[in-house]
Formats: structure tokens, sequence, C-alpha cells
């Protein structure tokens, strides 16, 4: 039997504010509602966030016209304030969010698994959405 590695993708975005500003936009469930989504159509009605090893998220990602919805669930692994989050998703997936300085900046990376639904070009793009969101809401805060 041969097991496969997932495919790791990685998404990126540079944020005109220092990792103190932006870290709690990225943690506070009353901001991510506003950021976490991957298009206009979408949104995140929902979010509870217990931030610390061990602890879990849920985000409740739905369609505007209410025909879609589902819940985005997993357990943090690791956490250091305003350096780095890692997770687990409910289907096993791993996620790294690195915020690193970068001059003036804070430069935001995630690393994921991979799934087997879509294309990786495809979730690329939404996660990448999603970060490009997350700049737009940080920086005009």
């Amino acid at each position: 039997m041969t097991i496969t590695a997932p495919t790791r993708v990685t998404v990126s975005v540079l944020i005109a504010k220092p990792p103190a500003e932006i870290w709690p936009l990225w943690t506070g469930p009353e901001h991510i509602m506003h950021w976490n989504n991957a298009s206009d159509d979408r949104h995140c009605p929902h979010a509870e966030n217990d931030l610390r090893e061990e602890g879990q998220f849920l985000f409740r990602m739905a369609a505007r016209d209410g025909s879609a919805s589902f819940d985005l669930i997993g357990t943090y692994t690791a956490v250091i304030d305003e350096k780095m989050i890692a997770y687990t998703l409910a289907d096993g997936r791993n996620v790294e969010v690195y915020f690193a300085e970068e001059g003036a900046g804070t430069r935001v990376t995630e690393t994921f698994d991979a799934e087997s639904e879509n294309t990786v070009e495809l979730q690329r793009g939404g996660w990448q959405a999603i970060l490009d969101n997350f700049k737009t809401y940080a920086e005009g805060r």
C-alpha cells in the first residue's frame, strides 16, 4: 500500500500594519465574520474561536442567498501570539499561518493541505481571496 503525502499549498499577502495591530483582527470572532469569505456572494455569519493549543474554532461559511452553508471546524495545535497559528481541520488536513514583520508591515503566509474534491488551483484561489479580503479589512481599520 502506498501512502501519498497531501499536496501542500501556500498563499501570502503583505499588510501595511504591524503584527500587533492585525493579530486581533485575525483572531477575534467579531472581526473574522467581516473578512472570512472568498467572494462577495459568500459570508461568515457566525464565528467561534478558542485561541489556545487544543482550543477549537468554528466558522460558518455560507452563501448570502441562503442556498448553502457549511461549518469550518478545527483544533489548534500551536499558537504563538502575533507570530504563528497551526491547526488541524475536522477532516484531518493541517494548516499553518505565519505573521512575519516585513518592513513596516506584516507578511501573512498560510500553508495548507489541499483536499481532493477541488483542484489545487481553485483552492489556492479561494484561500488567496480570503487573505486578500483580510488585507482590505485590516488596512481599512
